[in-house]
């Protein structure tokens, strides 16, 4: 029985070979079949690995409230990761400015060997942990540290964890081999048990797969918590582009109930914000009486609009918008 060189330093009493490294059962004899053959497998595990993730839910959803008490404390979520579970971090963590209009400020990527300009990732990284120490050493209580590796075994994001542990913050560990070393320290576990590997070891394909839902879901269900999705549009989004800007006027038109012209009118007086221009459209006196309304209402836009039918809260005229 094959026992790999991260397992056998991390856990010498394991006997038995994690799943990310066994053989999948359509494996053998893969490479003598005809593409549309292995494509025909390649895409049935693909399937087979979102659908570890149900199994799962609770735990992201625990993971998901953590999150968005982080952001609402001040603290930062801060992704971890090496190699492709690293990449599928980072691309979660990068979409949380434009998508929910998280502050860049309360996101941090912490990737083994950085991100690249190129396409060269050097695997050595993974095992490199002097560095982490300077670029956690700030990490604390009101933090969020979001450790992603498909193994669980990975030495620097179990260093990553270890640093964070000490300064006492919500760490939240994804790794899709039961009773992964990386779950030791954690605040919430999410396992993604995921089948072997088609080419074995491969872990940006399933593994990866699983990861980035996860991943996706907890950003997500983040969100909804802060109020910053209403009916399934994201009103929290930063509109910096030219698609953005529609897609911001066509969320306040809709949400309102006003012409696209108006959208845009309201959106001008609030520098794009989607949530005060909601409010606006819907009889808001001004700006600034929007924000205040968003404020008693924790930032949500649906408790914002429930107080803003009440009497006191509501202009006479809503031409007289200023």
């Amino acid at each position: 029985m094959v026992l790999y060189g991260y397992y056998a330093r991390m856990l010498p009493e394991l006997t038995i070979t994690p799943t990310t490294e066994k053989l999948h059962e359509q494996a053998i004899g893969l490479d003598a079949l005809p593409l549309t053959e292995v494509a025909q497998i390649l895409a049935s595990a693909q399937s087979d690995a979102a659908a570890s993730v149900a199994a799962a839910l609770p735990s992201i959803c625990q993971a998901a409230q953590s999150i968005a008490q982080s952001v609402r404390d001040g603290g930062r979520l801060i992704y971890v990761g090496a190699g492709s579970s690293g990449l599928m971090a980072a691309a979660d963590a990068m979409e949380l400015h434009g998508t929910f209009g998280i502050g860049t400020d309360q996101v941090r990527i912490v990737m083994a060997g950085g991100l690249t300009s190129d396409a060269h990732m050097a695997g050595s990284t993974e095992d490199e942990t002097q560095a982490l120490a300077s670029q956690l050493g700030d990490v604390g209580p009101a933090d969020c540290v979001i450790a992603v590796s498909a193994s669980g075994g990975t030495p620097f994001t179990l260093e990553a964890v270890r640093l964070a542990h000490a300064g006492k913050a919500t760490i939240i560990a994804v790794a899709t081999n039961d009773g992964a070393p990386l779950f030791a320290k954690a605040t919430h576990t999410i396992l993604l048990q995921t089948p072997p590997e088609v080419v074995a070891g491969s872990t940006r394909m399933g593994g990866g797969t699983a990861q980035k839902i996860a991943l996706n879901m907890l950003s997500t269900l983040m969100a909804i918590a802060l109020g910053h999705v209403h009916d399934g549009m994201m009103v929290n989004l930063v509109a910096d582009n030219a698609k953005l800007k529609a897609r911001a006027a066509a969320m306040v038109a809709t949400i309102a109930k006003v012409s696209e012209h108006e959208a845009d009118r309201v959106l001008q007086m609030t520098e794009g914000r989607v949530k005060p221009a909601v409010l606006l459209a819907a009889g808001a006196a001004s700006a600034r009486d929007a924000d205040v309304l968003l404020t008693e209402a924790g930032g949500n836009l649906r408790a914002a609009l429930a107080r803003l039918t009440q009497p006191e809260n509501r202009h006479e005229n809503q031409g007289d918008l200023a």
